[in-house]
């Protein structure tokens, strides 16, 4: 089973970001985002438990850096060429243009992409 990047649906766009993600892989949603140095994700975040992503991710940084916070209060930079595994409680900030790739449980990752699609409608008001 396999897809082109570009195969991949678009799910969110604006100036800058491309997020794309499809389930039915296993019970994983793959995911290829492109995002902008210095976009943060924690106001998108705000709500969930801890204010943090609670969905499990598996992937590999293709371009660019981030620095992840976990909610044990540990971080760490992920750069290009990093393969990683954030696990559920998390919130990231991107230093440099980003694009990447992941698996996530389809389930967890849709419940966060749901909050964010409302938290991004209800901030654009």
């Amino acid at each position: 089973m396999k897809i082109k990047k570009e195969d991949i649906p678009v799910m969110m766009e604006s100036p800058g970001t491309i997020m794309r993600n499809l389930p039915g892989y296993g019970g994983m949603t793959v995911a290829f985002n492109e995002v902008p140095a210095g976009t943060d994700f924690r106001p998108f975040l705000q709500g969930l438990k801890n204010n943090s992503c609670q969905c499990p991710h598996w992937g590999y940084v293709v371009e660019g850096e981030i620095l992840m916070t976990y909610d044990d209060g540990s971080s760490e930079k992920l750069t290009k060429g990093d393969v990683f595994y954030m696990p559920p409680g998390h919130v990231g900030v991107v230093a440099k243009d980003l694009k990447m790739i992941d698996f996530s449980p389809s389930q967890e990752f849709h419940e966060v992409m749901d909050h964010i699609s409302n938290k991004i409608a209800e901030l654009s008001q």
